[in-house]
């Protein structure tokens, strides 16, 4: 007997007028998602699946498969396709800028303090923030290194992602060793089997989603372009648009690319740019709000908060367009093998891109001495043992930088 046709999820109306409501949702949890994104996801399960019912359990879980798929910020591709459902693209809209709103303001606000008191950026607490980086980057290498890199010919993978980035420290080495461990992934890695099941995912139709797929090639290659023109300014737009496009693994992987964006430049130098980096752990919502703080900071034509908002856009662009252009295409995308086990070596050099950030800039920036090694071991110790909330944990590292400066 022939097995039997997969039965296609109800389809989610979205609801008019509705737009107003997934604002306020996700603003509410912008101010208290913590945690990074996996918590981030924990929390919209937990508002959306069971207490508001907006999503079914297996329909949400189809959402993050996608997004964990995609480049970019994971959690807030969620929300994005969330609002989406649930009131269009006007609900799409109002998911992101409720989710991002909070941590872009807190960041934003950080980086006027740095600006006007230039001495903030020496002080013994901001150097506790650079400390505590090398903690969460450590913890973040250690997370991902379980989960996507499993197996030996993973691991091997990010090591040599790793040694490529260490020998070509640009973006365009990072990008070739996303290439080179792709092409691995599809001649040596075998891809788990996909679900068999039908989905439907939104009510985006398919024209819709082209015209987004393409609005992301053209913003893609433009900006490429217009970069060759010379323009300081167009050129670090286009390197914050680039990185949103090449983020796969999760919001840490945004510390090595922007850094190679944005430090060989002069537009910023590794001292505040790692303390920026220690404050967006202390603040909710997603790790990509970073790029408010910089485009705040950077000497650009954009100072303050419209280069934060800027630079801002720039960053979460190609998320937004890449979420809402591979919805309508998910179902068959997901099928193909050829591109689960591509993106299987891709998820391993990830692994191994952060792994040399995690060195160079992270431990050179920022241990100097026995006292920083010892405080950043006692961060890790907290995150990843004690599992101590990462606001918590960034409190007491800017408490213990300060107290080791008096000393």
């Amino acid at each position: 007997m022939p097995p039997a046709a997969a039965t296609p999820l109800p389809t989610f109306t979205p609801a008019p007028g509705a737009a107003w409501q997934v604002f306020l949702v996700f603003l509410r949890l912008g101010l208290t998602s913590f945690g990074g994104p996996i918590a981030h996801l924990g929390y919209f399960r937990a508002e959306f699946v069971d207490r508001r019912r907006w999503l079914d359990d297996a329909r949400y879980s189809d959402i993050v498969a996608l997004c964990q798929f995609l480049p970019g910020p994971a959690s807030s591709q969620v929300g994005i396709a969330i609002g989406m459902a649930r009131a269009g693209w006007l609900g799409s809209l109002a998911a992101w800028v409720g989710f991002t709103l909070p941590s872009a303001i807190l960041l934003i606000a950080f980086g006027y303090g740095i600006s006007r008191f230039a001495s903030i950026a020496d002080s013994g607490a901001v150097h506790g923030l650079k400390v505590v980086a090398v903690a969460v980057v450590a913890q973040a290498v250690w997370g991902m290194a379980k989960s996507l890199c499993p197996d030996r010919p993973r691991a091997a993978l990010a090591i040599v992602s790793a040694l490529l980035t260490l020998t070509l420290p640009s973006t365009l080495g990072q990008l070739g060793a996303l290439v080179a461990c792709a092409v691995v992934g599809l001649l040596a890695l075998e891809a788990p089997p996909a679900e068999g099941r039908a989905l439907q995912l939104t009510q985006v139709s398919r024209t819709a989603g082209a015209f987004s797929l393409a609005a992301f090639v053209a913003l893609l290659v433009g900006l490429l372009i217009a970069a060759r023109s010379g323009s300081a300014l167009v050129g670090l737009i286009g390197g914050f648009f680039q990185t949103g496009a090449l983020v796969f693994g999760g919001g840490h992987v945004v510390l090595p690319l922007l850094q190679a964006v944005v430090v060989p430049t002069g537009a910023i130098d590794n001292a505040a740019f790692l303390a920026g980096y220690g404050a967006a752990q202390a603040v909710p919502g997603p790790l990509f709000t970073f790029a408010a703080y910089l485009g705040t900071v950077m000497h650009t034509p954009l100072q303050g908060w419209i280069g934060g908002l800027v630079f801002l856009l720039a960053i979460f662009a190609p998320a937004y367009l890449l979420v809402t252009g591979t919805l309508p295409f998910w179902d068959a995308l997901r099928r193909r093998a050829l591109v689960r086990a591509a993106l299987m070596g891709v998820n391993a050099g990830v692994v191994g891109i952060l792994l040399a950030a995690l060195y160079d800039p992270v431990w050179t920036s920022a241990i100097h001495s026995k006292a920083d090694f010892g405080l950043a071991l006692v961060a890790f110790g907290l995150l990843v043992l004690g599992r101590v909330p990462p606001l918590a944990v960034v409190v007491l590292a800017a408490i213990g930088g300060a107290v080791l400066a008096g000393v």
